[in-house]
């Protein structure tokens, strides 16, 4: 998410809290399912809002969530990275932005060894600052689509009898971006689903939430006396979304993160889950009263899932 204006200020205040012991308190479980008799198919790492950089030892804070995350004695199956992987390249130069993906590269080849399938969010968009412009081989995803060996920035896979569905939520515009589907992936969305048996539970994966109440509380949003979120914190296809997957009520959690924050949303039997972010505070502190942590979600073979974040207890650089 964009760290600019409010949400600058609200960072340097939130570095105070204790933040991962507060979230750990705060939040505990969200047990959608509670029959231990339930068959758990798969257990997921959902690791969002890396934003990898050199500067305040970025690289070791990385480092350190995916070696806790491999060191579980109940280990995962799969992580899912959720967007923003690299610090910024939306508005950084080609040097820059190289710099950023070959760490982001290093850190997952030498501290991971657990299967992965990533996401892409606004801040892994390069804009073809110092290169080509538009004209660059490597501009918009492309970049981001090599690095992660990505035929494409959305797609869909099977696993454990649940469908995947992994969206592309940023759609630039001007100088900046907007969070929504455009037509040819909506129709895929549509497609995607109208293609899933109906029995077959589906998890929806997006960087910036679909539904969340965080991306009412991330800034001074009610300044004006109305609460005001902007189209970049949260969908502006929101609507438009949710009426299709009431259609389809085999679609059961959508995991997101952009915000830093941790929520959870339940609207018409699905269930948006928000997942902090492994940086915190940009590897800054804490972001308002949340620090550096990852998700844990199980999947059970009913289509119910427990959600847990876990906060990582990364001491930054900065702290």
């Amino acid at each position: 998410m964009a760290t600019k204006s409010t949400r600058r200020e609200l960072l340097a205040a939130g570095g105070a809290l204790g933040g991962s012991l507060l979230a750990s308190k705060v939040l505990g479980t969200w047990p959608g399912n509670q029959d231990a008799a339930l068959k758990r198919v798969l257990r997921i790492a959902h690791l969002t809002d890396i934003h990898v950089q050199p500067e305040r030892k970025g690289g070791e804070g990385m480092a350190h969530a995916l070696e806790q995350v491999n060191g579980l004695a109940d280990k995962p199956d799969l992580i899912l990275t959720g967007g923003d992987l690299i610090m910024d390249s939306f508005g950084a130069d080609k040097d820059r932005t190289k710099v950023q993906w070959d760490l982001f590269d290093s850190v997952i080849r030498n501290h991971n060894d657990l299967p992965v399938r990533h996401c892409l969010g606004n801040h892994d968009y390069w804009n073809g600052a110092g290169g080509g412009g538009k004209n660059d081989p490597m501009f918009g995803w492309k970049w981001a689509e090599d690095v992660l060996k990505l035929e494409a920035p959305y797609y869909a896979f099977r696993q454990a009898g649940w469908q995947f569905i992994v969206l592309q939520s940023t759609m630039p515009l001007g100088g900046g971006y907007t969070a929504k589907l455009d037509d040819a992936q909506f129709e895929w969305l549509e497609d995607t689903l109208a293609k899933t048996p109906k029995e077959m539970p589906v998890l929806v994966l997006s960087h910036i939430p679909i539904l969340s109440i965080c991306a009412a509380l991330a800034g001074d949003t009610e300044k004006t006396g109305n609460w005001v979120t902007p189209g970049s914190w949260m969908h502006i296809d929101a609507r438009k979304l949710k009426d299709l997957f009431y259609k389809n009520p085999n679609v059961k959690v959508c995991l997101s993160g952009h915000e830093h924050l941790v929520d959870r949303v339940e609207y018409l039997g699905v269930n948006y889950l928000c997942s902090g972010a492994v940086s915190g505070g940009w590897w800054g502190g804490n972001f308002m009263e949340f620090g550096p942590g990852y998700a844990l979600v199980d999947l059970f073979e009913d289509g119910t899932f427990r959600n847990e974040f876990v906060p990582s207890g990364w001491v930054s650089a900065a702290e």
